[in-house]
């Protein structure tokens, strides 16, 4: 079984983060993994985009040009990945900052309010962890030591504190 995941945004919104935590999370539950970042030359308000495949065999290549899930933040991100993705594939949107439905009928779609509800609870800057808590929810992987072990490998010790806002966020997606 091999997934192919493709994370969009704006630079800021934790895309790579959240690629990087899906990333983890395969390799401590035994799979092959890639995970491949981009972003623009900008440190905040520039593209950013990443491919996550998790393989139970081998990848032959880390770009993801059709994703079976697409995860996406942003109106440009939406515009320009929506039909990359596989007939049956899912599409993830922050309706919150995308203003428009997805055009396609044979794709499923989650509209999940992340940046509002990231307000209205108090857990800024952590969007991008609702819509994972979300992704995990669906994929039934949402819990367990692998997760906490990957929540733990991306965020370092000096940030310890963030453990718990991140798995707050996470669970909150998870009730969307």
């Amino acid at each position: 079984m091999t997934t192919s995941y493709l994370f969009a945004g704006f630079g800021g919104q934790g895309i790579l983060f959240a690629g990087k935590l899906l990333a983890y999370k395969g390799l401590t539950d035994g799979k092959n993994v890639s995970w491949l970042p981009s972003y623009g030359p900008e440190m905040r308000g520039g593209t950013a985009n990443c491919s996550v495949i998790i393989s139970d065999d081998d990848i032959g290549a880390p770009i993801v040009l059709e994703p079976d899930v697409l995860i996406v933040m942003n109106n440009p991100s939406l515009d320009r990945y929506e039909n990359d993705v596989v007939p049956g594939g899912t599409i993830y949107v922050d309706s919150s900052l995308i203003g428009r439905k997805v055009n396609r009928t044979d794709v499923n779609v989650c509209y999940i309010p992340a940046t509002a509800l990231a307000s209205e609870k108090g857990l800024d800057g952590l969007a991008n962890m609702i819509i994972m808590g979300k992704l995990l929810s669906d994929e039934d992987q949402l819990g367990g030591e692998s997760l906490e072990k990957a929540l733990k490998k991306c965020i370092s010790a000096r940030h310890a504190d963030l453990l718990k806002s991140n798995y707050d966020a996470m669970m909150l997606g998870s009730q969307q």
